[in-house]
């Protein structure tokens, strides 16, 4: 089983032809409300991306802890991660509350600006973590995101690595991390920007200054670190070595949820039995079918469509990831 714990909002999704300069006003060309919240994205991409074909039978199960509102966001939110198969029996509806929103931009080159109202999930507490302690003991691994509260996320990490589980953290959106809580992770996979924050050091695309920042994190105490760069590739620096891995090319429309379709895959490989060099595969490859695609759990495959899907594309990416 694969317990995510985290997020779950309601996307606001507005394109426009660029960002706005501050003061400014654009005309948009399309709205759309979309499910989203990393922790749902992600939960969503590792109960798709599970096993070769639709019915296979093999995906490990998926389980969501998190929290929404009493409002319509809610209902539809909750009735979309039930569609997938998602156990939302540790998803709790918080009374009185909003449910979590994030307002999206996303410019003519595929790239995106957000805003987040938490809501529901800045109520996620370490009592829903406690009371969701037979789940988690069932998990062979826990994915966490940085979109709940840090000290329900510190003690949501404490728990599983007692526990003895996988533990992998999205550390986004960018913050800082106490080393003793790195020192619990199996599995960090932040951004460049995240990865540099961490580690205090300058946000570089050069190879070396990306190696560097990823063995600084390993000297924090994570075992494995996984850096995704867009359309640079990922480098992990892994416990049997660092590997560099060339992005796949795509013509980007929309990066909104490819770093959550990355681990999505990822996790789900691993889940299943996967060596971590074809679990990043997997995820890399998905992630490239999403940011042709617009929405966050709009663009996220099934692992069965993954097949032909970076055939016809030929244009390189400028997505982060």
């Amino acid at each position: 089983m694969i317990v995510v714990i985290g997020s779950i909002n309601m996307d606001l999704v507005l394109r426009v032809p660029r960002m706005p300069a501050a003061g400014e006003t654009l005309i948009g060309s399309a709205f759309q409300t979309i499910p989203g919240g990393k922790g749902a994205n992600q939960a969503v991409a590792c109960a798709r991306l599970g096993s070769e074909k639709s019915g296979a039978g093999s995906a490990p199960k998926v389980a969501l802890i998190g929290c929404l509102g009493d409002d319509g966001f809610g209902q539809i939110l909750r009735a979309a991660l039930v569609s997938e198969g998602i156990d939302v029996s540790h998803v709790s509806t918080m009374a009185g509350v909003a449910s979590g929103i994030a307002s999206i931009l996303v410019d003519a080159n595929g790239q995106n600006s957000i805003v987040i109202a938490g809501g529901a999930n800045d109520l996620l507490a370490p009592k829903h973590i406690d009371a969701a302690r037979e789940l988690i003991a069932q998990a062979s691994i826990v994915v966490l995101q940085l979109e709940t509260p840090l000290a329900t996320v510190q003690h949501a990490i404490d728990l599983a690595h007692a526990l003895g589980k996988t533990v992998v953290l999205n550390p986004a959106p960018a913050a800082h991390l106490p080393a003793p809580l790195l020192a619990k992770v199996d599995y960090l996979i932040p951004n460049e920007i995240e990865a540099a924050m961490l580690a205090d050091t300058g946000v570089d695309g050069a190879t070396d200054n990306v190696a560097a920042t990823a063995i600084s994190l390993l000297a924090q105490g994570c075992r494995n670190v996984i850096i995704t760069l867009g359309a640079n590739g990922v480098h992990a620096a892994l416990e049997q070595g660092s590997h560099t891995f060339a992005a796949h090319p795509v013509t980007a429309v929309d990066s909104t949820a490819a770093g959550d379709t990355f681990i999505g895959g990822f996790v789900a490989a691993l889940a299943s039995g996967a060596a971590v060099i074809d679990a990043i595969a997997l995820g890399q490859r998905a992630a490239a079918w999403s940011v042709t695609r617009h929405g966050a759990q709009t663009s996220i495959p099934q692992r069965h469509q993954l097949a032909d899907q970076l055939v016809d594309q030929l244009a390189d990416s400028s997505a982060t990831i």
